[in-house]
């Protein structure tokens, strides 16, 4: 199944943020149906840096095909701004295609962009905006495409709306109305545009949206959530600890009991079967007769 054809399916679909190939796996073999692969966790994990915009397009990309090479699962990708003009838009649609994007998000912040969930947003003229995603329509081949406004912050809640009303004309697949601030917002979201579109409900620990279950959100008339940035803030405050008790132990002894030993992590990222695959063609090669026929 598609992601279009799950999407069409009235059950939300959870989507875990990943940042690499690593953590995507291990999504994956926990069982979930996509992925978001989002410029936040790509600033945090490959830059050591915030989300203000340092990303670049060749990162994402070059990050995102790394994912796909690993993983099966439909990847939802951060394409921020698209990175320029209509021009660079369609540049970004097809070179995401290419590294297996399933679905391309685009915002409709000025550049350089920050996390939603920061304050200081500005946003480009909404002809400048309908644009974007008319050309990111005019070039994509499969991938769908999610529109995104950062309206609430800046213009308030009705122009968001009036924004992604906008969006929708424009024929995008799907809807993501960034930091709505209380439960009534959302739901006013979702009684405008839920059983016309699906909408993505974007839960970030600490951010400006209350954090709430995939269970309330699907009540609520979202179709997706995605919980980004999670990932990268669980893992640092793993390595916060680990890092810690090493340092005071001189040892990795004390932190046996929370990591995966050799062999569990070989057997994790499959390196039997991987080696297994490597001796058959050894095999193939210590039968050949020389010749190169």
């Amino acid at each position: 199944m598609n992601l279009k054809q799950r999407l069409a399916e009235p059950r939300l679909l959870l989507v875990p943020g990943v940042y690499d190939a690593l953590s995507a796996l291990v999504a994956e073999q926990a069982g979930f149906e996509a992925l978001y692969l989002s410029g936040a966790s790509i600033a945090y994990t490959r830059l050591g840096r915030s989300d203000v915009g340092l990303v670049s397009f060749s990162e994402v990309q070059d990050t995102l095909g790394q994912i796909t090479e690993r993983v099966r699962c439909p990847v939802i990708v951060d394409a921020d701004t698209g990175f320029g003009n209509a021009l660079n838009v369609q540049r970004t649609v097809r070179g995401l295609e290419r590294a297996g994007a399933a679905m391309i998000q685009l915002e409709d912040q000025t550049f350089p962009k920050r996390c939603g969930h920061l304050d200081g947003k500005t946003l480009v003229p909404l002809s400048e905006m309908k644009g974007k995603l008319r050309a990111a329509l005019d070039v994509r081949d499969r991938a769908l495409i999610l529109a995104r406004t950062d309206a609430v912050a800046v213009e308030g809640l009705e122009a968001a709306l009036d924004r992604a009303e906008a969006y929708l004309e424009c024929g995008v697949d799907a809807l993501f109305i960034e930091a709505l601030r209380t439960p009534g917002q959302m739901d006013t979201a979702c009684a405008r545009f839920a059983e016309r579109v699906p909408l993505l409900a974007n839960m970030v620990e600490g951010g400006k949206t209350p954090v709430q279950g995939a269970q309330e959100l699907e009540r609520r008339g979202f179709r997706i959530a995605i919980f980004p940035g999670g990932t990268a803030r669980a893992v640092a405050h793993t390595l916060q600890a680990y890092f810690a008790s090493l340092r005071a132990h001189g040892s990795t002894v004390p932190w046996r009991a929370n990591m995966l030993d050799f062999d569990g992590l070989n057997a994790l990222i499959g390196t039997p079967e991987l080696l297994e695959q490597g001796r058959r063609y050894d095999a193939d090669s210590s039968r050949s007769d020389g010749s190169g026929r």
